[in-house]
């Protein structure tokens, strides 16, 4: 039985990644859940999981939960804080760790995870996008394995050979990765529509159920530019040879194209459970309570090149991918405040990657040498893309 913790157990893919285990009693134990600021959501979560350590943000929080789990006799061990989070991953007894607290918060325990020999099933992009190199050193030194849980990279983890490690063999014949995207709800809008946009239509996928804050990341693209960063730490090709690929059915998860001429595509219900359960059970599969895919019901499966005129945070995130060093982190972080900003309607659309690309250019990129510099650039960044915002606001 696989002992899981799950960081960010009331989001999106938390929720998803409980509703798998509970199909299967059985073979999955709930060892650690995290929360940010959803605390009632948390407490039903324990009460039915009996997790050994939940975490939340605060001690009032805390105390709430305490208070919440007293009632029902729960025995669960409150903490709160950063570095409870890292407890939660080395101290719960668990051996998988589904890391899926979105934004920079995430990056320190999943890390932590990667250091102590865990199965970290990864779908907090910014351990990669922040911190690429050091999260891959840290996974091969502390022997656990990596599973890629965003839909397009564990796509492309099933279509690449079994022997296949982010160092590829010339023999293995891997020549480019396409990576889809549904382009999100405004794929055929004009620029000129896009100036208008609110927070709710921009949260408003046509695939997807998601969060608000990667919802708009879809909105604007960034959502796949950082995956073109993650692309590249994980699998080791080339950037000149990550490709982006819109397609609006989300159908095809994303593909790999072969020397011998054939492309092998994973393919599947637009619905987080399939690479969730992927992950919690490799190398078997497991039913994932999703629908079976049915093709004679697709009309038609169509790929475009992604319109860069349209979607500029996706040109931001492959130079910042080209630069490396310090560049996505600072690209992230800048990412986060113009995104937040935005769904507090305090800045328009399209000035989110007009943000962006300021603090790219007000910041020296250096080399992503520790954990400690990553963290200083990533506030240096939010801070200069809060200035920006309140220079825009004047």
């Amino acid at each position: 039985m696989r002992q899981v913790a799950i960081l960010g157990s009331t989001g999106s893919i938390g929720v998803n990644t409980l509703e798998v285990i509970r199909a299967h009693p059985n073979r999955f134990n709930v060892a650690a859940l995290t929360a940010g600021k959803q605390v009632d959501r948390l407490a039903e979560q324990c009460v039915e999981f009996k997790p050994a350590i939940a975490v939340v943000t605060d001690a009032a929080d805390a105390a709430r939960l305490s208070a919440l789990l007293l009632e029902q006799k729960i025995l669960t061990q409150v903490l709160y804080g950063p570095q409870a989070l890292v407890t939660a991953v080395t101290e719960s007894g668990c051996d998988t760790v589904m890391a899926a607290i979105v934004g920079a918060a995430g990056l320190v325990p999943t890390l932590a995870a990667a250091h102590s020999g865990k199965r970290v099933l990864l779908a907090n992009k910014e351990a990669l996008v922040m911190s690429g190199n050091l999260f891959m050193q840290a996974m091969k030194i502390g022997g656990g394995e990596l599973i890629p849980i965003d839909s397009e990279h564990n796509a492309i983890y099933q279509c690449l050979p079994k022997d296949f490690t982010n160092t590829p063999h010339p023999s293995q014949g891997v020549e480019e990765l396409w990576l889809t995207a549904s382009g999100g709800p405004f794929r055929d809008s004009s620029l000129e529509q896009l100036r208008d946009v609110t927070p709710n239509q921009a949260c408003a996928h046509p695939n997807w159920v998601m969060g608000r804050k990667i919802s708009v990341d879809s909105a604007t693209m960034m959502n796949k530019g950082l995956e073109v960063i993650e692309a590249f730490w994980l699998f080791g090709l080339p950037l000149e040879k990550i490709r982006v690929l819109i397609h609006p059915q989300s159908v095809v998860h994303s593909m790999v194209r072969y020397r011998d001429g054939s492309v092998i595509a994973q393919l599947g219900q637009p619905d987080m459970r399939t690479p969730i359960a992927y992950g919690l059970a490799w190398p078997e599969r497991i039913a994932a309570g999703v629908a079976p895919l049915n093709l004679t019901q697709l009309a038609t499966l169509s790929f475009t090149e992604p319109d860069l005129a349209r979607f500029p945070c996706l040109s931001l995130a492959f130079a910042a991918a080209k630069t490396g060093g310090t560049a996505p982190a600072i690209l992230n972080a800048a990412n986060e405040i113009a995104v937040a900003a935005f769904l507090e309607e305090r800045i328009p659309f399209l000035q989110i990657p007009a943000i962006v690309e300021k603090t790219l250019s007000a910041i020296s990129v250096t080399h992503a040498s520790s954990l400690e510099l990553i963290l200083e650039v990533d506030a240096q960044a939010r801070a200069i893309a809060r200035d920006l915002i309140d220079e825009m606001r004047q």
